[in-house]
């Protein structure tokens, strides 16, 4: 097993069912997860069930949208729990619907929003955390629609393909400060949500979240120091 002891891993989104299952992970790898989530009321009891050697720092009610109220939280982390040596931004937004020719512009800021915009908050709050301990890890979650767009998903791809481009870029931007910038690229993800919005499909050939949790874990370790600017196609069967 891949062993955290002493690192503090940021877990945006730690709600959600990736987000759960990334927090769990570190967990279980000794790590000090800080778990974010903008609710309040969700986080509390999910994982009082692991059986772990971490541990677990809740902070409720965070508006990644807002970028000052980000910085600030990053220095709550600081004081409360240490500076932080990985960051895993979850939090992201899905859109199905209007053709391009008939997408509202609303639409299409909403998924940069969710996407985009709250990754640059996180970065501006966490990142010089990284760049001061002189070294780090930063991965982000895109999409198989960051390769390429489809029919009724422009909105959606271009806020994926946007948030795959800024990955590359901090990459290119932080290997000379000895952090490391990867994107993992999943197609469907095995969820209960996705299950019920696509009943006829084949579950079985979709990538679960405790599967791309562990791939998340290796992009965090010392294995994958020498892999940075990578966008990770994560497809199962799909």
């Amino acid at each position: 097993m891949l062993n955290f002891h002493g690192k503090v891993i940021l877990v945006s989104g730690a709600a959600g069912n990736l987000g759960q299952a990334v927090a769990t992970a570190f967990l279980k790898a000794h790590g000090s997860v800080a778990a974010l989530d903008h609710r309040t009321g969700r986080l509390p009891g999910l994982f009082d069930r692991i059986d772990s050697e971490g541990s677990l720092h809740i902070f409720e009610g965070v508006d990644l949208m807002d970028r000052q109220d980000t910085i600030n939280l990053s220095e709550r982390i600081r004081d409360q729990v240490g500076m932080v040596d990985v960051i895993i931004n979850t939090v992201g937004g899905f859109t199905y619907g209007d053709p391009v020719h008939e997408l509202q512009f609303e639409t299409l800021q909403k998924m940069i929003d969710l996407n985009l915009k709250t990754f640059l908050n996180i970065c501006a709050g966490f990142v010089p955390h990284l760049v001061e301990k002189g070294g780090g890890k930063v991965i982000t979650i895109g999409a198989r629609a960051s390769l390429s767009g489809g029919a009724r998903a422009g909105a959606y791809a271009a806020a994926k393909g946007g948030l795959l481009r800024l990955t590359e870029s901090m990459a290119a931007e932080l290997k000379g400060d000895n952090i490391q910038v990867n994107c993992v690229l999943p197609s469907i993800i095995d969820t209960p949500q996705n299950r019920q919005d696509m009943p006829k499909a084949d579950f079985s050939k979709w990538v679960t979240p405790e599967k791309l949790a562990e791939i998340i874990l290796f992009l965090a370790s010392a294995h994958a120091d020498d892999i940075t600017g990578v966008g990770l196609p994560v497809f199962g069967r799909a």
